[in-house]
This record gives structure tokens, C-alpha cells and sequence, in this order.
């Protein structure tokens, strides 16, 4: 693939992401259709929409690179995928439809199966993350813009984590005591890697769960922001496995050992 620019691509989908926020928003201000997928998970109008809104400009963007969404068929069938984009575009429905905070619109740029751009925006919370290489992972807050450093504020007698349940499980909880974790909040969708990747918590622990596009814009926010991210036996994470299911997963400061 020609070189690509990978902060001109991402800088020219920030105020999209932005946009998408706000729609997400207004649809839900105004009242979302809702329906169950064959899943059994919801999905509404609003995500069809920002998914709409986001996967037309990457196209216009990057129209040679294919687009893996989680709310289309479209390139789900294609075997060994190197190079594509990975699209949830609400991640965290429940709390979407719920007029809930902790929602989040999702874009991860794969490239030889690893994420090399990440954009989150968590719009209920004003928070816009992205980054495209290493050191240069950012957050706009209030019109300003912040580099992210997942260490700042790591003092090692005092590790917190985040979880996506207030019950660990046993297995979880063996990890926990190893990596001398004394406390966890319960936190929704990918919003948990951007509060690692500011140095708010130091990590996450997950046994295998979700899929490849709940994970990839968070991966490349945390690891440009100095993190690490691995499964439960230290092994890279890569992307475009078969039926995009995560492995286990780890997330942490790198001042974890």
C-alpha cells in the first residue's frame, strides 16, 4: 500500500467525529427507534446514522481501504484482511438509548494488522480522543488540545483499574492480585482506554469478549499514549482474526510490571 499519512487522515476526521457526536445527541434528545438485532443486542437509528456519517468521509478519505463496521455486512466475509478500517460507531448502546454517559463513537485504522489511528469521541462527557503514532496520542477538551501520557499520575501503592462488571470474576481477580491492583471502578465501553491512556486508571483486564471493532480505536489511543496491550499470555493483540473476536486482553500503564 502507498504510504499513507496517517495525521493528515486523522486530523481531517476529527471534526466529523465531532459532528457525529453532536447527532448522536440531537437523535437522542428528539427520541431514538430502537430494535433488537439478531444478536439479541439493541441497536437504534442513531447508530445507523453516525455510522453513516463517519463511514461516508473515510471513504472520501481513504477510498482504497476497506471498512469493517460493526453495524454493516459489508467486507465481514473477506478472509485475511491486513489493511481496513474498524467502525463501532456506538459503543456502549445500552447507555446510548438509556440517556446514559459512557457511549462512545469508534474508528481504528489497521494497517499490516495492527492499529496505527485511533478516534473516540465520548460525546455525553465532552471528550474527544485520537492518535496516529507513537507519543502522539491527544484529547480536545474545551477547544483545547492535550497530549496523552498514561503514566502521569501512576503511583504504584495505589493501582486502580477499571472492569465492566462491579464482579470480578476468579479468574480476573487472579490477575488483579498480581498486578497488586487495591481497587476497580465499573466503567462502559471503549471509554476504559481512554482513561488509562490519560492516566486516570492503570489498567483493564477482560477475558475473551466483544469483537475486534470495540477495541481497535481504544488500542492505538493507549498504546500511543505509552500503554501496553496484550492477552492474558503477554502476546500482541492483531487485528482481522477470523469473525473479528477479541482474545483475552490487558490493558495497562507501562509502569506495571
Amino acid at each position: 500500500m502507498t504510504e499513507l499519512n496517517l495525521k493528515k487522515i486523522t486530523e481531517e476526521l476529527i471534526d466529523t467525529f465531532l459532528y457525529a457526536g453532536e447527532i448522536s445527541l440531537e437523535l437522542r434528545e428528539k427520541g431514538l427507534i430502537k430494535e433488537i438485532k439478531t444478536d439479541n443486542t439493541p441497536v437504534s437509528n442513531g447508530d445507523l446514522e453516525v455510522n453513516k456519517i463517519i463511514t461516508n468521509k473515510i471513504k472520501n478519505i481513504t477510498p482504497k481501504i476497506p471498512i469493517v463496521s460493526e453495524e454493516t455486512s459489508d467486507n465481514k466475509s473477506i478472509k485475511n484482511l491486513k489493511d481496513f478500517w474498524l467502525i463501532d460507531p456506538i459503543d456502549g448502546t445500552y447507555d446510548y438509548i438509556n440517556n446514559l454517559e459512557e457511549f462512545t463513537i469508534n474508528a481504528g485504522l489497521i494497517i499490516n494488522n495492527n492499529p496505527v489511528i485511533g478516534l473516540i469521541n465520548a460525546p455525553s462527557k465532552k471528550r474527544m480522543f485520537y492518535s496516529y503514532g507513537n507519543n502522539l496520542a491527544f484529547e480536545i477538551v474545551n477547544g483545547k488540545t492535550i497530549k496523552l501520557n498514561c503514566s502521569k499520575n501512576f503511583n504504584k501503592n495505589e493501582i486502580k483499574f477499571v472492569s465492566y462488571s462491579n464482579k470480578i470474576k476468579p479468574e480476573i481477580e487472579v490477575i488483579h492480585k498480581k498486578l497488586n491492583v487495591k481497587k476497580y471502578v465499573r466503567m462502559k465501553s471503549s471509554l476504559k482506554f481512554c482513561v488509562i491512556a490519560a492516566g486516570e486508571y492503570d489498567g483493564y483486564v477482560a477475558e475473551p469478549r466483544a469483537c475486534e471493532w470495540d477495541i481497535a480505536a481504544g488500542h492505538a489511543i493507549l498504546k500511543h499514549a505509552g500503554g501496553v496491550v496484550t492477552d492474558f499470555d503477554n502476546k500482541e493483540i492483531k487485528y482481522g482474526k477470523r469473525d473479528f473476536k477479541n482474545p483475552s486482553l490487558i490493558l495497562k500503564s507501562k509502569n506495571i510490571l
